[in-house]
């Protein structure tokens, strides 16, 4: 069994037989774990429905919940068709009023939450039978945090979050230490377009963490820009974020880092290059997800010296791909995968295949 385990990490495609794949095991490695499509219909649900029914909740409380509303039938948008969220009798699950009211399982409540949503409040409940469910949970990062600090008081082991369209906020670090990445051919019909964009996702994920004395500064800072010379000491920008027009770098010639608090954007980092003091320096952003900078210009910006580290990241275990587009385009699923797994130098996962 060890022999076949170590083929499989060193193989480029990864469509094996057995139904538990290596990740499954990883994420039980962790508290927490995010799985984030990079477009819609890119087989995120199929992947967060695989991963479900093979946790083990006979020896860990395992709780579900999504960002965004997920177990529908029918793609609210494409008008598509999509797959219901069965649950495992023993798995806790946490829903909005409206939602839970239609379940389709016996369950035990456990917790009523302030956090109001559109479709009233959220609901952590256990089911105690299989059933189906549709998950819509807390709507935002913050209320997400709170709800798994809930789960984690309760005694709950791991807590799965389901991400919604364009909503990587799910996946920042301060929400989940672990995440699955889903991407398709809904999110690009060529191949190499997809392979290009979704391994930029993944350079951003693995991004360096900053050094621990910057860490320990810019971590208590939640607006502004700011600047840390040479001798340590912490400078504030007048600019209020890098989305102003008029930002002025005087003064700044013993830069060792300049700490973004809200986005990084393209003007921002163009700016920086127009000055050949700040050409190279070092940003510092809170995580991934607040980088909004074109591929082109993030590289233009790292090959002349700079560099880009972020204070917080989460381990990123896999890559699911779903090679049809929502419109019946298909790309060739064994040549994704070996492009994307050699691009990102991760096991890549069609699990329909599987």
């Amino acid at each position: 069994m060890r022999k076949i385990v170590s083929r499989f990490f060193t193989s480029r495609c990864s469509f094996l037989s057995d139904s538990i794949l290596p990740f499954i095991n990883e994420i039980l490695n962790y508290s927490s774990l995010s799985i984030v499509g990079l477009e819609k219909n890119t087989g995120k649900t199929e992947c967060l429905k695989y991963v479900l029914k093979r946790m083990p909740v006979d020896s860990r409380r395992i709780a579900v919940t999504s960002i965004g509303i997920d177990g529908e039938t029918v793609d609210q948008v494409t008008r598509t068709q999509k797959p219901e969220i069965v649950l495992p009798q023993g798995m806790f699950f946490a829903t909005s009023e409206a939602h839970y009211r239609q379940r389709r399982l016996v369950s035990e409540l456990v917790d009523v939450s302030d956090e109001n949503t559109s479709l009233g409040r959220v609901v952590t409940a256990k089911a105690l039978t299989s059933g189906k469910v549709l998950l819509s949970g807390p709507p935002s990062a913050t209320g997400l945090i709170r709800w798994m600090s809930q789960m984690r008081r309760i005694g709950i082991d791991l807590t799965i979050v389901d991400g919604a369209l364009s909503r990587l906020s799910s996946a920042s670090p301060a929400v989940s230490q672990s995440m699955i990445l889903a991407t398709g051919a809904a999110y690009s019909a060529n191949v190499n377009t997809l392979v290009q964009k979704t391994a930029y996702v993944v350079q951003l994920i693995n991004l360096p963490l900053a050094d621990d004395s910057m860490r320990s500064l810019f971590g208590a800072l939640d607006k502004g820009i700011w600047w840390l010379d040479d001798e340590g000491k912490l400078n504030e920008l007048s600019s209020a974020t890098s989305l102003s027009q008029h930002i002025h770098f005087q003064g700044m010639d013993r830069c060792r880092a300049i700490f973004v608090a809200g986005a990084l954007v393209d003007g921002f980092i163009e700016k920086l290059r127009a000055n050949r003091n700040l050409k190279n320096v070092e940003i510092v952003v809170r995580d991934f997800t607040r980088i909004f900078v074109s591929p082109q210009l993030f590289r233009l910006f790292i090959k002349a010296g700079g560099r880009i580290s972020v204070l917080q990241k989460s381990k990123l275990i896999a890559i699911t791909v779903n090679p049809t587009s929502p419109t019946g385009f298909v790309l060739d699923s064994g040549a994704l995968c070996e492009k994307l797994s050699e691009a990102v130098g991760l096991p890549v996962y069609d699990l329909l295949k599987n």
